[in-house]
């Protein structure tokens, strides 16, 4: 059966590849190859965010800089693919990247969308036809040197190495400034500590929030080792690793540009069959966010424990009061902001594991989970940075000891008698515990009750401020 030439219409203009024809919107930048990809690929309504749509265009502008550099480029199509290269990476094309995450695993259909974009935008300022190709060829031009499966990878990791230098570690930084200024506010609250969720010997609530600043400090650590796995990038391996039709001096060049633009490093990586059959580096990044996300987790749930209550719980803090908390139950407020961190770390760790299964999926010269790989690890730095934010600005920065409550907790706890254990102990000290418990006393109580030892000697082991510093008495080891 004969088939039907495309049509054209007044809102389409037709659009030729090396499949055929295929109508394109008269309006749109982008051309034939992205057209079929959105046909292709009718799947979510998940696309790339920002910043990866930026570091392509930072990767298509600085090549256009580069092959002009080294004569394979003339000057007027350098210039124009310049000029749009930059609109790309300024937010102002965002439209045009309609392709789907869920497309193909090297994330071809998105190259050639930004090559296509580039292209059209080029000869419209140069007073061509779009859709002509002619001057500026998207594939000839603008992918001067390239290919999809080393500009993707080079872009997710510009991506998100930018994002983690301007988003995630000012956020953290925030955030870990916020709880070591509560550390040294709180220095002088004592109140119990807990394992297993039991009483513990005493504690400071200022220790218990240097904890917590230490464990966001070290997360800091954890996106600089990130940033550093990331900068070896792919661009120059061109299809295979080998760097076929590709100037041995443009990655290097290019990176160098890139790395200006962004504050951050970026350099070709040593071996480009590493670089490209794999994404090990992405992989490690990811399980750095992960890690930053269990720390956050465990710190936002402390945060609702310590603040559970008001009367009939723990009751140790005092949060900022946000929102009303119950649609049935007037005047309950609830840890709303630290309930948000917690959903958030829950992504974040659901995020490393499609980006662990999607480093599996590296078959010989090439990966091929890469557009899902970048869309959960950039979602996953966004998440971290905003939450961090938040979490420092609307809960952290408000949180009040409630000291009356720390006392009055620490006097209850059995586990006074840990303190008596070196001098009387563990047994005797044991036993101790189990009498005060059964009898509704307190250790002290219990322990001058029995004449254990003296009761300036009691007072001196008793003391709460005592236990919680260094050089204090010393119990048994174990939890």
């Amino acid at each position: 059966m004969k088939k039907t030439p495309t049509q054209s219409s007044p809102s389409t203009r037709i659009e030729r590849d090396t499949m055929g024809e295929l109508a394109v919107p008269t309006t749109a930048y982008y051309g034939v190859q992205t057209a079929r990809a959105i046909e292709n690929f009718p799947i979510s309504s998940l696309r790339f965010p920002r910043a990866m749509i930026r570091a392509m265009g930072m990767v298509k502008r600085a090549a256009a800089t580069v092959n002009h550099s080294l004569g394979l480029l003339d000057k007027k199509s350098a210039d124009a693919i310049k000029l749009a290269a930059t609109e790309v990476v300024d937010g102002k094309l965002d439209a045009e990247f309609p392709v789907d995450i869920f497309q193909t695993g090297s994330g071809t259909s998105t190259n050639m969308n930004a090559n296509e974009v580039i292209s059209n935008r080029a000869i419209e300022m140069l007073g061509g036809e779009m859709g002509s190709k002619k001057p500026v060829h998207p594939n000839d031009h603008v992918n001067l040197g390239q290919s999809s499966n080393d500009v993707i990878p080079t872009a997710i990791h510009i991506a998100a190495g930018e994002m983690m230098q301007q988003q995630l570690i000012p956020a953290l930084t925030r955030l870990q400034k916020s709880l070591a200024r509560k550390a040294k506010e709180f220095d002088k609250v004592v109140k119990i500590g807990r394992t297993h969720l039991q009483d513990a010997t005493p504690v400071r609530l200022g220790q218990e929030f240097g904890g917590y600043a230490r464990q966001i400090e070290l997360g800091i650590q954890r996106v600089r080792r990130a940033q550093e796995a990331l900068s070896e990038v792919a661009l120059g391996g061109t299809a295979v690793g080998t760097g076929l039709n590709c100037h041995p001096k443009f990655p290097a060049k290019v990176m160098a540009i890139v790395s200006k633009e962004t504050g951050c490093t970026f350099k070709e990586a040593k071996n480009h069959f590493e670089a490209q059959s794999a994404q090990d580096s992405l992989v490690e990044a990811s399980g750095e966010l992960k890690t930053i996300a269990v720390s956050l987790m465990k710190i936002a749930n402390d945060i609702r424990w310590l603040g559970s209550g008001p009367r009939c719980g723990l009751g140790e803090i005092n949060l900022p009061e946000t929102q009303p908390g119950s649609s049935i139950m007037p005047g309950k407020v609830n840890p709303v902001i630290a309930e948000s961190v917690t959903m958030v770390c829950a992504q974040v760790i659901g995020n490393d594991v499609t980006v662990t299964v999607g480093g599996q999926a590296a078959n010989f010269e090439l990966i091929v989970m890469l557009p899902v790989m970048a869309y959960n690890v950039l979602q996953s730095i966004e998440l971290l940075s905003t939450a961090s934010n938040n979490f420092a600005v609307k809960c952290i920065d408000g949180i009040k000891a409630n000291e009356e409550r720390c006392r009055s907790l620490i006097e209850e706890s059995l586990a006074m008698c840990t303190a008596l254990a070196p001098e009387i102990g563990y047994e005797a000290a044991a036993k101790l515990a189990k009498d005060a418990y059964k009898s509704g006393k307190t250790v002290r109580e219990m322990a001058k009750e029995q004449k254990v030892l003296s009761d300036k000697r009691l007072t001196e082991l008793l003391d709460p401020w005592r236990m919680t510093m260094p050089g204090g008495p010393v119990g048994s080891a174990g939890g």
